[in-house]
């Protein structure tokens, strides 16, 4: 996904094994003063991913991996979040949605990418430590207990989108009010528009569909960059390779993020039922 805009100021970082854009309308700030609010984003950035990354020894998610079944932890405001929208997801979606399915990934899909035939008795045992129902938020404390050991907890489904909308507030308290923020080209929020213009004009598909933003964040999920690498919660295996690539619009990116993931699994039907139940929540479909 890109954005087209005759005038803006553009900057980059790597985080969260992606790359992140944040494009500032250039009537909102001078070149200093645009790159200096887009240091604090990506400043912002790196500490969300020490909190959120299952890969960091420091942050809550990987605490949480270290749990056996009964214990608990508090864990912070960023942590909470993710849990508590990744939980209400599960119950939206029924169980399309789901981020503790990353144990069958590591079934399914050697390093190298390439998928693999497992087991009943495998995929039986990986049953015991998937699952959202296996973990519990008490919100007055902001405490996660857990009901299986060792669980594995990945928010790459929505991690990213929750980065965007906390940096959407920060740019927003540097009194930017226009402005493109891009995780890894699969999720785009947009505040404001361009000079002159109503929204922002956002490129889906290899620029095949183009698509006004603006207050509002779409993701895109697919197979055409990855391969194989969404799994069925459902089904315990992994979705099947299409030749398409599915879109959520959403006013969160957070939501965004997990949306375009459980569209994958889930039938038009249900899409559309879930889409109808909530404002500015809608879906594409486009060919890969």
């Amino acid at each position: 996904m890109s954005e087209s805009a005759p005038q803006h100021h553009r900057f980059t970082c790597n985080a969260m094994a992606t790359t992140f854009d944040v494009v500032i309308n250039h009537e909102d700030a001078d070149e200093t003063y645009a790159a200096q609010a887009a240091q604090a984003v990506f400043q912002e950035i790196a500490r969300l991913e020490d909190e959120l990354s299952r890969f960091r020894a420091s942050s809550d998610i990987y605490r949480l991996g270290q749990l056996k079944a009964g214990e608990s932890i508090l864990v912070g405001m960023a942590a909470w979040d993710c849990l508590a929208l990744a939980k209400a997801m599960h119950e939206e979606t029924q169980g399309a949605f789901d981020i503790t399915i990353g144990p069958l990934m590591n079934l399914f899909v050697t390093r190298e990418g390439e998928p693999r035939q497992v087991s009943k008795e495998v995929i039986d045992q990986a049953r015991q430590i998937i699952g959202s129902h296996r973990f519990e938020l008490e919100e007055e404390t902001m405490r996660v207990t857990v009901h299986a050991s060792n669980m594995i907890f990945d928010l790459g489904a929505m991690g990213k989108g929750y980065a965007l909308d906390q940096c959407a507030d920060l740019l927003l308290d540097w009194k930017v009010n226009n402005f493109i923020l891009n995780a890894g080209d699969s999720t785009v929020l947009a505040q404001g528009a361009p000079s002159g213009k109503e929204a922002w004009s956002i490129t889906l598909g290899g620029g095949e569909k183009r698509i006004p933003l603006n207050h509002r964040a779409v993701s895109g999920s697919g197979f055409a960059v990855k391969g194989a690498h969404i799994m069925n919660p459902r089904l315990f295996q992994p979705v099947p390779l299409k030749n398409r690539r599915t879109y959520a619009l959403a006013p969160t990116a957070a939501l965004s993020d997990a949306l375009s993931t459980a569209f994958m699994v889930m039938e038009k039907e249900e899409i559309d039922t879930l889409c109808s139940r909530y404002a500015g929540v809608e879906a594409l479909e486009l060919e890969a």
